[in-house]
């Protein structure tokens, strides 16, 4: 993987310098962002894959369902089968299958009783959704890059481990590195979030400190709340599957994350199937993980929230094999001052 990236290592500056590009004509007015007759908060980030862009927006959808207000959420439904505007709910019913909407909004929906669309242009997509449902507030999912639309609040939102870690590739532009855009794009932010998953709190390094000025920083984390039975919807304990031997799959950007807290809560994770991002799973995978899970004597499939909802629409195939995943939430260390910071931006009482 590093010799590949040391071969595209020579197309950074090009990618660099259309970035830089767009952003000035952003700037400059040249190209100018469109509102829409809703407040719009934008969650995104400036790397490629599990900063917790998606649970960011479902702690959002959470807080401002508890204040009574009127929102919906819109992605661009990546990875789905579909193309063009999507109503995927209208707030009571899930009017899309995952394929066509996307894991991470089916994932949203089938959380939170929320309208919901996907669409590749965020500004009709909007506006239709508006139309569709008469929600005041838009949440969108993954926007950051995508400033033809207005936003009240934009918030950035960082991996802490991507922060912290010292390595040439991870913070460097693409396609050799991980940064969708430089640091120095932090500035357009209004808030930064850095979620530090299941780690402590750590100190940002000095030279990433100039990007970060005059910004409200907020410090998020992800909490185990158990594992829940993906055909039967049945809940339970993280203490129940203690030294579990589990087959773990998993088709998220950053597995890593999974195993590090399968392995705190004493599950035995050595049995495993990854696969990439945003895995389209078909009966071909679905054979695999049937013959691993039987080959080595697993007791269980152990999966992401995210993955579940694409493996639930295998149970005929998968009957005969318990199938969990594990539950887990994003939380804010401070989290009133969020909620009054977020409130505030937004003008409520």
């Amino acid at each position: 993987m590093n010799f590949l990236r040391i071969i595209l290592f020579p197309l950074v500056p090009v990618y660099a310098i259309v970035v830089k590009l767009r952003n000035l004509f952003f700037d400059k007015n040249i190209f100018k962002a469109k509102g829409v007759n809703a407040k719009v908060i934008s969650v995104g980030n400036i790397t490629i894959g599990g900063s917790g862009k998606t649970p960011m927006v479902m702690y959002l959808v959470n807080l401002l369902k508890k204040e009574g207000k009127k929102l919906g959420v819109l992605s661009r439904g990546y990875g789905r089968k579909s193309s063009g505007y999507l109503l995927v709910s209208d707030g009571e019913k899930i009017l899309a299958p995952v394929d066509y909407s996307g894991d991470e909004m089916y994932n949203t929906v089938s959380e939170y009783k929320i309208p919901a669309a996907v669409a590749e242009n965020r500004v009709k997509g909007a506006v239709q959704l508006l139309r569709d449902t008469g929600i005041d507030i838009i949440l969108l999912d993954d926007a950051f890059q995508h400033r033809w639309i207005y936003r009240d609040i934009d918030i950035l939102i960082f991996e802490q481990s991507f922060l912290i870690e010292e390595n040439l590739f991870n913070q460097s532009l693409l396609p050799a590195g991980n940064m969708r855009e430089p640091f120095e794009s932090a500035k357009r932010a209004d808030t930064i979030i850095i979620n530090r998953k299941f780690s402590e709190v750590a100190k940002i390094p000095e030279k990433l400190k100039e990007y970060f000025k005059n910004k409200r920083i907020f410090t998020a984390y992800y909490k185990t709340i158990g594992f829940v039975d993906v055909v039967r919807n049945n809940h339970y304990g993280i203490e129940e599957f203690k030294g579990q031997k589990s087959l773990i799959v998993s088709g998220i950007a950053k597995p890593f994350s999974l195993i590090n807290i399968l392995k705190q809560t004493k599950v035995d994770t050595q049995n495993q199937l990854i696969f990439k991002d945003h895995k389209n799973y078909t009966l071909r995978e679905i054979k695999k993980i049937r013959k691993q899970f039987y080959s080595t004597n697993a007791n269980s499939v152990v999966t992401t929230q995210k993955d579940a909802v694409k493996l639930s629409k295998f149970s005929k195939e998968l009957d005969d094999i318990d199938i969990y995943y594990l539950k887990i939430e994003l939380k804010m260390d401070d989290e009133e001052s969020f909620r009054n910071y977020l409130l505030d931006r937004l003008s409520f009482s």
